[in-house]
């Protein structure tokens, strides 16, 4: 496993991030036991969660599925980075039972250290922009976090550019380190972020860590799952007879070069320097196992060209990408 730094942090992270958004979903307790136990031997030391994953069983089912793995073996928790997010809507009724106000995240942070079996949270993202609480009262509320050492660091998630830059300049007028990773949409076949997003993560040193790297199974050998009958979500067969002749293209370059169309999707991702570690989020043991590969897969400079072709992006950052 390859490893980096988490933006502009001095916290080591593997370039592979654990997603487990599956888990309590489409993957039971023990077998999201198995595979945490199967990516720290792997070597991958950075795990993501948030309090609303654990589809139909509830929200908060998958904080509940890691907090007891770590209660399993406390010796874990010192082995992993583990992120986790507040926004979402964390109960069916009432009032502040979503967004980010000082209000909720205090309830929020306290809910998800009970279910994760924790004293800390290491990287606490805000899950979306709220666009009716202030940064000054956002940073109020996780400076104070911070100081009691129940959270250390924050991160962002489906934020915009413009977003990262004013969340960071309020930070900086409070003497705190702000925003320091941002979780994003962005594979092959959706790269809107070049345009804004990835040049002000860069200019702020905030790392980036894309979700749906494999741009839900899109660049994962659709088409030839779709041959073998295997099964395909309703959304994904859509998007492949949408953009049939570049998901051709694509996985016919993946044969040329003896890979797997999901290794090639990742391996592309961590060639950008921009990037801190794509989400990766397995279902099954194999699955990780074929993830943590793709960190060693080096992709030639014609392949990239190639890449590409298939898949154009923006053009560049703004406002070249759109403008003379």
């Amino acid at each position: 496993m390859q490893y980096t730094t988490l933006g502009r942090t001095g916290v080591t992270v593997s370039r592979i991030c654990l997603g487990t958004m599956n888990f309590g979903h489409y993957v039971n307790e023990a077998d999201s036991h198995e595979i945490m136990n199967r990516a720290l031997e792997l070597g991958i030391n950075f795990f993501d969660t948030a309090n609303v994953y654990g589809g139909s069983k509830g929200r908060g089912t998958t904080e509940t599925y890691i907090g007891n793995w770590l209660a399993d073996d406390p010796s874990r928790r010192d082995r992993i980075v583990l992120a986790t997010k507040v926004y979402g809507k964390t109960a069916d009724e009432g009032l502040n039972i979503r967004g980010l106000s000082a209000y909720h995240i205090r309830k929020a942070v306290e809910a998800s250290l009970k279910r994760l079996r924790t004293d800390h949270i290491d990287l606490y993202q805000m899950h979306h922009i709220d666009r009716t609480t202030p940064f000054e009262e956002i940073w109020q509320a996780m400076e104070q976090l911070v100081r009691e050492g129940k959270v250390l660091y924050v991160g962002s998630s489906n934020f915009a550019g413009w977003h990262i830059v004013q969340a960071n300049e309020s930070a900086r007028r409070r003497n705190f380190i702000g925003i320091v990773s941002e979780q994003s949409l962005y594979h092959l076949g959706n790269r809107a972020i070049e345009a804004e997003l990835l040049p002000a993560c860069e200019a702020y040193g905030v790392g980036v860590i894309p979700w749906s790297p494999i741009g839900g199974g899109l660049l994962g050998g659709a088409l030839q799952k779709l041959k073998e009958g295997r099964r395909a979500q309703d959304r994904i067969v859509s998007e492949v007879e949408k953009k049939r002749p570049q998901v051709e293209a694509y996985e016919a370059l993946c044969r040329d070069i003896g890979a797997r169309p999901a290794d090639v999707a990742l391996a592309w991702m961590l060639k950008n320097p921009a990037i801190t570690a794509p989400i990766a989020g397995p279902r099954t043991i194999e699955q990780l196992e074929q993830n943590a590969q793709a960190a060693d897969l080096e992709l030639a400079d014609d392949v990239m060209t190639r890449l590409d072709e298939i898949w154009p992006g923006p053009g560049g950052p703004a406002p070249e990408c759109y403008a003379w």
